[in-house]
C-alpha cells in the first residue's frame, strides 16, 4: 500500500543522524556483552539503540511509499543476520539458539503490527502481537509498544514524551541481585533506565545533516555481528 501524503511528524526527523547514534551505541552493548561483561556501563549506553531504531522505523512507515518492500528488506536481514547473531552470542550453543530471534525480527513484526493497527487491519495487529507475545523475538513486544507510542503521538510530542517516561518507570524498582542494575547504596535501578537517554533524540530537534545510503544501515548490524564472531576468535 503507497502512502500518497507523507504524514507530518513534530518529532526530530533527522533519522540519519538518530541511526547513527543508535548503531554506536548498539556496537558499544554488544562489544560490552562478548568481550567486558563486568563492566555494565557498556550495556547502560546501549540501552538507547532499541528505542531509537523503533522511531526510525516508524518514520519510515509514515513516510515510505511502499510498506512492503520495506518489510521484505527487514525480513531479508532478519534471515541473513540471524546465522551470524547465533555466532557472535551463543556458538557455543549453536542448536539451542536457532529460535532465539534477533532484534530485525522484532523490528519487522512490530511494523507490521504497527501498520495493522495504522490501517485497522486488526487481524495483522494481533497476529503481530500474539508472535511478539509468543515467540521468542529480542526485546519482544516493548517494540510493538513503543512504536504505537511514536505513532500515537505522533503531533502530540509531548504525551510522546511523557508516556515514553512512564513505560520505563518500573525499571526504578531495580534488583541488587543484578550485576547489570544501577547500584545508589543499597538501592537498585534496572539498566533499562537509561532508555530514557534517548528521548532528546527523539523529541527535540538536534543533529546534523548527515547523508549515507539506506543499506548502510541494513549491512551494517550483520557485519557488526561477524566482526565480533571474528574478534572472539583471536582473542
Amino acid at each position: 500500500m503507497e502512502t500518497s501524503v507523507p504524514v507530518k511528524l513534530k518529532t526530530n526527523l533527522n533519522t540519519n543522524f538518530i541511526k547513527i547514534i543508535a548503531i554506536a551505541a548498539m556496537t558499544i552493548d554488544h562489544v560490552g556483552t562478548v568481550f567486558f561483561p563486568e563492566y555494565p556501563a557498556f550495556r547502560w549506553i546501549g540501552r538507547i539503540a532499541f528505542p531509537l531504531f523503533c522511531y526510525c522505523l516508524t518514520v519510515g512507515m509514515l513516510y515510505t511509499h511502499d510498506i512492503r518492500k520495506y518489510a521484505l528488506r527487514l525480513g531479508a536481514f532478519a534471515l541473513i543476520s540471524q546465522p551470524f547473531w547465533i555466532l557472535a552470542f551463543h556458538a557455543d550453543n549453536i542448536p539451542g539458539n536457532l529460535f532465539n530471534l534477533n532484534i530485525f525480527f522484532t523490528l519487522l513484526v512490530s511494523l507490521l503490527a504497527t501498520w495493522g493497527f495504522k490501517e485497522r487491519k486488526w487481524w495483522l495487529f494481533l497476529v503481530g502481537l500474539i508472535l511478539l507475545c509468543a515467540v521468542n523475538f529480542d526485546y519482544a513486544q516493548t517494540g510493538l509498544i513503543l512504536m504505537l507510542i511514536f505513532y500515537l503521538c505522533r503531533n502530540k510530542p509531548w504525551l510522546g514524551f511523557l508516556l515514553y517516561t512512564l513505560s520505563y518507570l518500573p525499571a526504578l524498582n531495580g534488583s541488587m541481585a543484578d550485576p547489570l542494575s544501577w547500584k545508589l547504596g543499597n538501592y537498585a535501578v534496572g539498566f533499562e533506565i537509561f532508555s530514557l537517554l534517548a528521548l532528546p533524540f527523539i523529541f527535540l530537534p538536534i543533529g546534523t545533516d548527515i547523508r549515507l545510503s539506506k543499506w548502510f544501515f541494513y549491512l551494517y548490524y550483520p557485519a557488526h555481528l561477524l566482526a565480533i564472531f571474528l574478534l572472539q576468535l583471536f582473542l
